[in-house]
């Protein structure tokens, strides 16, 4: 083959471009490697377009089931209780029927690294499908969204009347979609406040203003929080303040399902008209209209690959397919996939870090249920006398003085029988039989005195057993008793 020269082959290059790109018909816009289209600017605001399509009413679903979930669950009652009460000032948190207290704080951690390990197993294999479908800081931003929408108008509309000045018309949409916002952040901070306090009790007193300093600070505090983050900073919390999404590359790997943009099909991009053959042109199935950029809540263009700010909502999926449709292409430009899966290779499921994760998650589930299952519903504590170590009595027998701490952590009434054993024919004298309410901790004195006789050294081991009536709970404690 002969040798070319560079004029010889720029005509080559200018011929390929003649015939791809047709001035008089199309022009093919591609991607700039030196145009950081999706950087962050931090006073820009990003006016989201309203998008249709399956995920997204799959998501309205889902994120309506758990809101429904988030309202219900305080005002629930078992056992004539608030079924879910975290009561900090009591130090004791009710969950349906169990009552943890801070000795079961083991409990809570297990709960914690169980709810972790099944966040890292899931983003494994699907990415961040938490945050595009399940975490509150997108469900509340949504429902602020679709206020504004409803009261502003349409992403062209808003535009538009934020450009405008300052009249009737302008000031009234604001006030009333602020107004509509402060109210939704209100009743939430009261129902989240209710998983604190009595939310029967909250609600009646906030508004007759007969509640404590407390119970007003917090409501007025998370009121603020919940405004701040789904009014204002929106897709700053995702991007700049959530660790998640920092961290979030550990867990990623080319078989982790992603909201992707196929590149070998959609490039090069450009508009044409909706009959004309873009195969024969040379053109790819994406015709550049930003629609996927537009409703993106983050501000991201998904076409510049995977980024951190992605948080997998699919809006640019539903907003693509749509498109596609209208320019009778198929659907799938944008689409929940792999990256092994774009470059022609097929998805593992199992593999080694998948699995890793789900080892854990099934060890640490069958640790928290074994740490529930042995849980003793009562807690025995046994102090001796630190005034006198022994004392005769006047039948001349040897009597020692403890002080019994019994705690009910069960959510029912229950009676409890106090025995002791240890030496033979020692005696027990105080309440050994007493009823004690849920939650309810009571001091017992009890004297245990026993013949000199029976005594052979000096410190000698005895059991308080506390039995309760149907003798289904049972707690033992060790102590000594002292004779010298």
């Amino acid at each position: 083959m002969p040798a070319l020269g560079l004029d010889t082959v720029s005509g080559i290059v200018m011929e390929q471009e003649i015939k791809v790109l047709p001035a008089n018909r199309v022009k093919i816009h591609r991607p700039d490697d030196d145009k950081h289209n999706n950087e962050y600017a931090p006073r820009s605001r990003i006016y989201v377009r309203d998008v249709k399509g399956a995920l997204e009413y799959f998501r309205r679903g889902f994120g309506f089931l758990l809101l429904a979930l988030f309202i219900a669950i305080p005002w629930l009652e078992m056992n004539g209780q608030q079924a879910v009460l975290l009561d900090l000032a009591e130090q004791r948190f009710r969950i349906f029927g169990m009552t943890l207290w801070p000795q079961d704080l083991t409990i809570l951690a297990w709960i914690s690294i169980v709810a972790a390990f099944a966040l890292f197993f899931v983003t494994t294999l699907y990415g961040r499908v938490w945050c595009g479908f399940m975490c509150p800081q997108t469900t509340w931003t949504f429902i602020f969204m679709w206020f504004e929408k409803k009261i502003e108008g349409s992403r062209n509309k808003r535009i538009a009347l934020d450009r405008r000045g300052w009249d009737f018309d302008k000031f009234w949409r604001k006030a009333a979609k602020h107004t509509a916002w402060l109210l939704v952040s209100l009743f939430t901070a009261l129902i989240f406040v209710g998983y604190f306090t009595d939310i029967g009790d909250l609600f009646i007193n906030f508004f007759t203003f007969e509640a404590c300093f407390w119970a007003v600070f917090s409501v007025l505090f998370f009121t603020f929080c919940t405004y701040g983050n789904a009014g204002w900073m929106r897709e700053i919390m995702c991007t700049h303040i959530c660790p998640y999404a920092r961290f979030q590359s550990a867990m990623f790997d080319k078989d982790t399902v992603t909201v992707s943009y196929d590149v070998g099909r959609g490039e090069p991009r450009g508009p044409r008209p909706r009959k004309l053959d873009h195969k024969a042109e040379g053109l790819g199935d994406c015709i550049d209209c930003n629609m996927c950029v537009q409703v993106c809540p983050t501000g991201i263009d998904i076409r510049n690959g995977l980024q951190y700010e992605c948080i997998n909502c699919g809006a640019c999926v539903d907003a693509c397919n749509d498109v596609m449709d209208k320019m009778n292409y198929p659907k799938g430009l944008i689409r929940f996939t792999t990256e092994r899966n774009l470059e022609g290779g097929r998805t593992r499921k199992v593999r080694f870090k998948s699995v890793g994760y789900f080892v854990a998650l099934i060890a640490i589930t069958a640790l928290l249920v074994w740490d529930i299952a042995t849980r003793v519903p009562m807690q025995v504590d046994v102090l001796r006398d630190r005034n006198q170590l022994y004392s005769i009595n006047n039948d001349g027998w040897v009597a020692n003085v403890y002080t019994l701490k019994i705690l009910n952590k069960s959510q029912l009434s229950e009676t409890f029988t106090v025995t002791v054993s240890g030496l033979e024919g020692m005696q027990l004298r105080g309440d050994t039989q007493l009823q004690l309410s849920g939650g309810e901790v009571a001091t017992v004195p009890v004297t245990v005195t026993v013949n000199p006789e029976e005594l052979t050294e000096r410190v000698t081991d005895i059991t308080f057993e506390v039995t309760s009536a149907d003798g289904t709970v049972q707690q033992s404690h060790q102590t000594s008793f002292i004779y010298e």
